[in-house]
């Protein structure tokens, strides 16, 4: 793989997962994702992974309004690599979810590389009492939700990703994903060196075990040799478990109220902040690690610089 001496942190500022019930301190207008995201920057993270919701609601959406929104006013305060979505909705074509490429003309953005089951269902265990009428009933549809990301899907979006020179961060979720980045690779829609961010823990993906994550990086070894770089993500309770697993490999890790509420067993994180700075300390005292700039970020994976996305 490709190293680099620092670790990358990306910090998922609220995503689509979690909602307002299971925690007081998920983000959820633009303001407070953007005053998440910029405090994360400042905690340590260099790339700051956005969604956005409804302001009323906290249901997650899609509005490339909000994306603006969120982008210029984290643009404006730091230098984070600001690394939207292209998750979309099922019901969404290919363009329309890959709508903030164009629209924001982003350093990053996040790229699926396979279809699978994706379920929230289970999460209704954890509350009887909901804040919205819309979560169970959300949570509760994911029991015949398959994320669509078909080949068809993935060689629609990647001529967009090359067009307006946004580097496409490859997200896998199981084993046979890595086998599809590869195959788009051959294909010359991919352009190496790529960033692989392996997505663990989520109900109908790849389990969230050490075991697990040594064989995704032992299999893109294979695949992709000096031209790869990978972080990891570990759902819930595997957060820092496997972040840090990944950082004594010579990967990189993401953190952030997207993935996990928790700082600890019991305790609920106040902040992005409070998981950005433990991944970063326990990065620096376990394996020597510190975070690094945005601007190492940038020459490493060779990205274009916040001056030539559409905010700048």
């Amino acid at each position: 793989m490709r190293e680099l001496d620092e670790m990358i942190i990306s910090c998922a500022v609220t995503g689509a997962i979690h909602t307002p019930t299971m925690s007081p301190h998920l983000p959820v207008t633009p303001e407070e994702i953007a005053d998440e995201a910029i405090a994360a920057a400042n905690a340590g993270a260099s790339i700051v992974h956005i969604h956005v919701r409804d302001p009323d609601t906290g249901e997650p959406v899609t509005d490339v309004d909000l994306f603006r929104d969120v982008a210029e006013r984290v643009h404006d305060a730091c230098n984070a690599i600001v690394q939207p979505t292209t998750g979309g909705r099922p019901s969404q074509t290919p363009e329309e979810r890959v709508v903030v490429v164009p629209e924001l003309e982003p350093e990053m953005a996040s790229c699926n590389m396979g279809s699978m089951n994706f379920g929230l269902y289970q999460l209704l265990d954890k509350h009887d009492d909901w804040e919205y009428a819309w979560e169970p009933e959300y949570l509760d549809n994911t029991r015949d939700l398959i994320f669509q990301n078909t080949f068809e899907d993935i060689e629609t979006v990647l001529p967009i990703f090359t067009d307006h020179g946004t580097m496409p961060e490859l997200e896998c979720y199981d084993v046979g994903h890595l086998s599809t980045a590869k195959h788009f690779v051959e294909r010359g829609l991919i352009e190496p060196p790529i960033h692989l961010q392996f997505v663990t823990g989520i109900h109908g993906g790849i389990g969230a075990t050490p075991a697990n994550l040594t064989h995704m990086v032992e299999t893109a070894e294979r695949l992709f040799g000096d031209e790869y770089s990978f972080s990891v993500i570990g759902a819930g309770r595997h957060e820092f478990p496997l972040g840090m697993q990944a950082l004594s490999m010579g990967g990189h890790a993401r953190v952030g109220l997207e993935d996990n509420l928790y700082l600890g067993p019991g305790e609920l994180a106040s902040s992005n902040v409070d998981l950005v700075e433990k991944i970063a300390r326990l990065g620096r005292e376990l394996v020597g690690r510190e975070p690094a700039s945005p601007g190492t970020v940038r020459e490493f994976l060779n990205l274009k610089g916040g001056d030539q996305t559409s905010l700048g």
